[in-house]
């Protein structure tokens, strides 16, 4: 193998690695970006529940990092039952509504985010 042959095989190998760091980066900060979206997305559907903004922004904060983008639709459709009003009034009713959902890890991390949140701990 000349020494020309070698320079551009490492030239090649290095450009390779550059596109695929490139890539990476990409990735992370389309993540990020996502990330960020949903956390909106989730303290405006909090707020819009009748959460006030404080613990809507820590609870939707601690809600991205646990929940699947489907765990955090079904938080999204929930709608009042019944004689219930349109929002509830108290963090526990929002609780006790998330319990329809069905999905255990919704309702734990809910209540524990909430619980958290209120005491100042989120």
């Amino acid at each position: 193998m000349t020494m020309q042959n070698h320079d551009s095989g490492a030239v090649r190998k290095g450009a390779i690695a550059l596109r695929l760091g490139g890539l990476g980066l990409a990735a992370i900060l389309l993540g990020a970006c996502a990330q960020t979206i949903a956390k909106s997305r989730v303290e405006s559907a909090l707020i819009d529940a009748g959460l006030d903004r404080g613990n809507a922004d820590c609870m939707a904060t601690r809600m991205v990092d646990r929940l699947t983008i489907d765990q955090l639709r079904k938080l999204e459709a929930l709608k009042p039952q019944g004689n219930e009003p349109a929002r509830p009034t108290t963090l526990k009713g929002y609780v006790d509504r998330v319990a329809r959902v069905g999905d255990a890890e919704v309702l734990a991390v809910t209540s524990s985010s909430a619980a958290l949140c209120v005491v100042g701990l989120g």
